[in-house]
């Protein structure tokens, strides 16, 4: 199978030069918008693009507001801290995600509770949620969720690879029990569960503008808030600055999380096009999936009543000895594939962290393997 598929990413990509996993795609009026915010010279943070490309996020997602910030991490952490997230608190999450969300819960001073996830979707698992918290957490006559003592501040599901997770259960679960939610939708612009976009079902959200992304500003993210929730971010985020012509008045402990305007001009640009990349990776994903079928790889697809942005596709080995045939062949080959993350619980920093029966999240690490993913040169909708 390695042979065929090696063969078939080669067709799509066109080249016997080594592929990379993901890169992006700049064939727009990114050049101009850049240029001009260099002759501007506000190229910062502060500037029209920045204004402009948290309208145009808030208003693709729906989301009330969006706050441009440095990355997807900073995002995840300003979103826990406006969430009153503190010092010896602990975070729901998941140990099948990349590092930073898990970082992002340790910079907040709290301590990450793994929960598992489910095949179906790779996210966390609104049953495996609600067990762990029916026998392990209590609650106090406030209303508060405590696990030995430290309180349950939130929980941050992820959306893995864009695929949209049960976030309306989790949600429902995590309500239940007076937890707020901070969706960890990185991965996920783009993609919907029903008619909402993911990152908007919470009362927060983040996403990430890094390189590897379906759309970029070469480093960046935003927080998708609704209510108060938004205007305080951005006050915290502008190093919580109060506004004066000339006066340095600070009423709070601030970060300078702003997104450059020179990274939002970037970021614009690839917003015009966001319609035309999504459509170009479905045409990919499917690609993929039909070329798969009958083989022993399981293409990895959108989940019902959802549509994912297939920001990373991937498939699912027999096992892990498949799995490692299949990295080693393809990269030996120059093709650019990877395995999922290694579990956070497995990493020295998060091993001993308080976590759930994990055992869907140990079956699904050592066999995943995402493909080349970037546009397609050439491709249209």
């Amino acid at each position: 199978m390695s042979r065929r598929l090696i063969s078939l990413i080669r067709d799509i990509y066109g080249t016997k030069d080594a592929i990379p996993l993901h890169v992006p795609i700049f064939a727009g009026n990114e050049a101009t918008y850049v240029a001009e915010t260099v002759a501007s010279t506000f190229v910062s943070s502060v500037g029209t693009y920045v204004d402009r490309f948290e309208a145009d996020v808030a208003e693709y997602t729906g989301a009330g507001r969006a706050v441009a910030v440095v990355n997807g991490t900073a995002a995840l952490h300003i979103g826990l801290v406006a969430l009153g997230v503190r010092h010896g608190d602990l975070v729901l999450t998941q140990s099948l995600t990349f590092v930073g969300t898990a970082n992002a819960i340790a910079h907040a001073g709290a301590r990450p509770v793994f929960i598992d996830v489910e095949r179906a979707t790779l996210g966390m698992s609104p049953e495996a949620l609600e067990d762990w918290l029916r026998t392990h957490a209590t609650r106090d006559a406030d209303g508060t969720t405590r696990h030995q003592g430290h309180r349950i501040a939130a929980c941050v599901p992820m959306h893995t690879f864009g695929h949209p997770a049960r976030v309306a259960e989790i949600v429902a679960v995590c309500d239940a029990h007076g937890i707020p939610v901070l969706e960890d939708a990185a991965e996920a612009m783009g993609s919907w569960r029903g008619d909402r976009h993911c990152g908007t079902f919470g009362r927060l959200g983040a996403l990430s503008f890094n390189g590897n992304k379906l759309i970029t500003t070469g480093g960046g993210g935003m927080v998708l808030a609704n209510g108060p929730d938004g205007q305080r971010i951005k006050h915290l985020t502008t190093t919580a600055k109060r506004p004066h012509a000339y006066e340095y008045v600070h009423d709070a402990i601030g970060y300078n999380y702003r997104l450059p305007n020179i990274n939002a001009a970037l970021g614009c640009a690839q917003m015009e096009r966001l319609a035309e990349m999504l459509a170009i990776k479905r045409k990919l994903a499917q690609t993929y999936r039909q070329a798969l079928e009958g083989s022993d790889l399981e293409f990895v697809a959108e989940p019902d009543d959802c549509r994912s942005n297939y920001w990373l596709n991937a498939v699912i080995a027999p096992d892990r000895a498949a799995r490692d045939a299949l990295l080693s062949e393809t990269n030996e080959a120059g093709i650019g594939t990877r395995p999922i993350w290694r579990l956070m619980h497995h990493l020295p920093m998060y091993a001993d962290c308080p976590r759930g029966d994990l055992a869907r999240s140990e079956w699904l690490e050592t066999r995943v393997v995402n493909l080349p993913s970037s546009v397609p040169t050439g491709w249209t909708p």
